[in-house]
C-alpha cells in the first residue's frame, strides 16, 4: 500500500499548486486511512475517531486550502478538493488507501472512490454524499445573503480556527457549489459507479441550516443509492446530529472502517 515499505510519523507542508496543505502522518505499517474534512472544519476533527482505531491504522489527516494552518488559495472548488486527495497520498508514498470523508469530505471521498477503484480500499461516508435536489435560486440567494452577513465577524474567528481564511463570497460559493454537486443528476451517476465497498454512517435530526425534517428527507436519499449499487451500505444511524457526530458518535465511524477492512482483506 505505500511506494517504499512503512513510513516514519511525520507533519508538515505538502505543496500543491499556489500553495501549501499542513499534512499529518501518523506512519506505521497499518492499513492507510486518509480523512477528508467538513467543508471548513480542520483535521483535529478526526482525533476522537483516530484514537478509537488506534495505532494499528496509518492515519493520515490534512487541512484543506486555507482552512487549519495550510495556506491560501485562488481555487476553493471542489474538483481541486478531490485533486488534493492524490497530491497528499503521493506525498506520503501511498499507493492505495481507505478514504474517510464527514460533510462536505464525504462527497470528495464518494468522487475519489468512483474515479479511483485500483486505490481505493473503500470509502466511509459520514452525514454526506447524499444525492438530493435541495439547491434553487432562491436557496442560492439565502446563501449569498447569509454569508454577507456573516462577513463582519467571520474574520474574528479566523485565529481561533473556527473559520476559514477565505472571504465570505467564497465561503457562500462553496456552499453553492456543494448544492449543485449534491443533485440527483449529479451525485447519483457518481454514487453508481462505485466499485468498492463502501459504507454510510448517518447522523439523526437537524442540523446548522436545515429546517424541519429537511435533514432527514436528505439522508433518505440513501436507501435508493444501496438500492442500486450492492457495494454500498449503510454501517450506522446514529442519534447525533450532523455537527457532533464525530464528537459523540465515532465509535461508529471507527466500526465502519474496521468493516471495510475486513471486507478488503478478505477479497485479497
Amino acid at each position: 500500500m505505500t511506494k517504499n515499505g512503512t513510513s516514519s510519523k511525520w507533519t508538515g507542508m505538502v505543496p500543491v499548486d499556489d500553495t501549501a496543505l499542513a499534512v499529518t502522518d501518523t506512519g506505521g505499517p497499518g492499513v492507510p486511512v486518509i480523512y477528508l474534512n467538513g467543508q471548513f472544519a480542520t483535521q483535529g476533527y478526526w482525533k476522537r475517531v483516530i484514537a478509537d482505531l488506534g495505532p494499528g491504522f496509518r492515519h493520515i489527516t490534512y487541512d484543506e486550502r486555507a482552512r487549519g494552518r495550510s495556506k491560501r488559495s485562488a481555487d476553493y472548488s471542489f474538483e481541486a478538493a478531490v485533486r488534493d486527495v492524490d497530491v497528499v497520498l503521493a506525498a506520503r508514498g501511498v499507493d492505495r488507501a481507505l478514504v474517510v470523508g464527514w460533510s462536505y469530505g464525504a462527497f470528495a471521498a464518494a468522487h475519489w472512490a468512483s474515479r479511483n477503484p485500483e486505490r481505493a480500499m473503500g470509502a466511509i461516508l459520514v452525514e454526506g454524499a447524499e444525492p438530493y435536489d435541495w439547491l434553487d435560486e432562491a436557496m442560492e440567494q439565502r446563501i449569498r445573503k447569509l454569508f454577507k452577513r456573516m462577513s463582519w465577524f467571520l474574520p474574528l474567528l479566523r485565529p481561533t480556527g473556527l473559520a476559514p481564511r477565505m472571504t465570505a463570497g467564497q465561503q457562500a460559493e462553496s456552499n453553492i457549489e456543494i448544492g449543485r454537486i449534491s443533485r440527483e443528476r449529479e451525485l447519483g451517476p457518481v454514487l453508481d459507479a462505485i466499485t468498492v465497498p463502501a459504507r454510510y454512517v448517518l447522523g439523526s435530526g437537524t442540523s446548522f441550516g436545515s429546517k424541519g425534517d429537511e435533514q432527514e428527507r436528505i439522508r433518505a436519499a440513501v436507501g435508493a443509492v444501496t438500492a442500486r449499487n450492492p457495494n454500498i451500505k449503510l454501517s450506522a444511524k446514529v442519534p447525533s446530529n450532523h455537527g457532533a457526530i464525530l464528537r459523540k458518535d465515532f465509535r461508529a465511524v471507527a466500526d465502519a472502517v474496521r468493516e471495510v477492512v475486513s471486507l478488503d482483506r478478505a477479497d485479497h
